[in-house]
């Protein structure tokens, strides 16, 4: 399977993962505009993933930029990497369900647990292949190729963190998540700019 090949199936995940997002943005019962306010949580809960969504794309877009072919561990990496990815609207739903409730700890615990191995194997990912240039094209920039490592590093670690802070608040963890979902979009433009734009959509 050629590298091409494989980043348009993951562009289709992606899009099927970001259009999830919206079925779980639904009014209640009652008066439509008191309705529309009441669900507010819904709203927020699909911006913040709809960003988070769009940066892993953005992220493995420029991964793939740099990639010149793929082997079988590769592709069997980005499927368990897109399985989770496919599965973000799941604790999405759950957030915007109990973000008033009791039982936002448990649903922002499969948030952050979702994200957190999202990252793990994000990183497995663009390591397997950046690793004495396994997988990476001839000639792909230095510069570009470690600017990516040391991007991609702190992740896991990041949404670990914000994860083990909803042990003590699950709200505080939830405003940790919209941060980082915001910061990453200024992030990822700035490394593009400093990369001139390699890799970037």
């Amino acid at each position: 399977m050629s590298a091409s090949r494989l980043e348009a199936f993951s562009d289709g995940v992606f899009a099927i993962a970001a259009t999830l997002l919206i079925l779980d943005v639904r009014t209640g019962a009652g008066r439509l505009g008191s309705s529309l306010v009441h669900i507010w949580p819904s709203y927020a809960a699909y911006a913040v993933s709809f960003v988070t969504i769009g940066i892993i794309w953005v992220n493995h877009h420029t991964v793939f930029a740099q990639i010149e072919r793929v082997d079988r561990l590769f592709l069997l990496t980005n499927v368990v990497f897109l399985m989770l990815v496919a599965f973000i609207p799941f604790p999405t739903g759950l957030i915007a369900a109990h973000v008033r409730g009791g039982d936002l700890g448990p649903a922002d615990l499969a948030y952050g647990v979702t994200l957190t191995m999202t990252a793990v194997l994000f990183n497995a990912l663009w390591f397997y292949a950046a690793l004495g240039n396994r997988l990476l094209r001839p000639g792909a920039d230095a510069r570009v190729v470690s600017g990516i490592s040391r991007s991609f590093l702190p992740g896991p670690f990041i949404y670990l963190t914000a994860t083990l802070v909803s042990l003590a608040s699950a709200t505080a963890s939830v405003a940790l998540f919209a941060v980082i979902a915001f910061f990453y979009v200024i992030e990822s433009s700035l490394f593009g700019r400093a990369s001139g734009g390699s890799g970037e959509a």
